[in-house]
């Protein structure tokens, strides 16, 4: 990373609870192995002609993490996307989404967030992914890597007084989290993430317990048939959101697609719903827009 002393201080300080070295050193090519066999008929591949595409390392308070970078090939002061991954890591998907957003002129960056925890793409059962990787890694530590991207962001071509954050799944609850933590984020757009759970010390709040606190408003997209997220919850959400004292939190808004399951927008699997998914897309960049992202 390109030394820039105007944004050292956004990355932040060694945090006060034990965090292991690095496990995941650089990302890998192709799907995660949870999600074989891809849907390969349906699969999304978008071309990296025209952008500056590839991995780079971001600096964190205690080391190297490694992300997937996307971002016009010419130009500079690009706004920025955080995009944070499903379950699966890092893997082509989420990558081809960076693709997707840098072709509409915006800079994306994808951190690997489980880096220390270890690499979830190696798993082939997904209970085996939650219980040896993502029951392990702290909300904190998520959203000082977040920051950390925002720093390397702008210090390589991005305007990050045009920030914006969205997630899949397991990043849908993240970005929910993100909206609360960083007071200088623009917008959010939360993509069927959880929205309320069991308190613990590693995740000590969810989305629900935010909706007063968030900084930037954020738009949810769920799918009414997600076995995981009752629409139960979504409905407190909303009430919630209704109820906030501060502007963001009544200016964020959740839509529902009544006939979409979990993750309709994976185009590499079953789930995908190609109409749900194409609305949705569009949907996020009209809120990013309308956010001054």
């Amino acid at each position: 990373m390109t030394h820039n002393p105007e944004y050292d201080s956004l990355v932040p300080p060694p945090l006060p609870y034990d965090r292991r070295g690095f496990l995941v050193t650089a990302l890998g090519a192709g799907f995660a192995l949870a999600v074989q066999p891809v849907m390969a008929q349906t699969a999304i591949t978008t071309s990296a002609e025209g952008l500056t595409a590839g991995e780079v390392s971001v600096t964190t308070a205690d080391g190297a993490m490694p992300a997937y970078r996307a971002q016009p090939a010419q130009g500079k002061d690009f706004p920025v996307i955080l995009v944070v991954q499903e379950i699966f890591g890092v893997h082509e998907h989420i990558k081809d989404l960076c693709r997707r957003l840098a072709k509409s002129g915006y800079l994306a960056i994808a951190p690997e967030l489980y880096a220390r925890q270890g690499d979830p793409r190696q798993y082939k059962e997904i209970p085996e992914i939650l219980a040896k990787v993502v029951s392990k890694v702290p909300d904190a530590q998520v959203m000082s890597d977040l920051d950390a991207c925002v720093a390397w962001a702008r210090g390589n071509g991005g305007d990050t007084a045009r920030l914006g954050i969205t997630g899949f799944c397991w990043g849908g609850r993240i970005t929910w989290l993100y909206a609360a933590h960083n007071p200088k984020l623009k917008a959010g757009v939360a993509w069927y993430g959880r929205l309320v759970g069991q308190a613990s010390d590693l995740t000590p709040k969810h989305p629900l317990d935010l909706a007063g606190a968030l900084h930037a408003p954020v738009l949810g997209l769920y799918g009414g048939l997600d076995q995981g997220i009752p629409l139960e919850g979504v409905e407190k959400m909303n009430k919630a959101l209704a109820a906030a004292p501060n502007p963001a939190g009544k200016a964020s808004t959740i839509h529902v697609y009544d006939n979409a399951p979990h993750a309709f927008n994976a185009d590499y699997r079953a789930s995908y719903r190609k109409e749900e998914a194409e609305d949705g897309w569009k949907r996020m960049q009209a809120w990013f827009k309308q956010h001054g992202v």
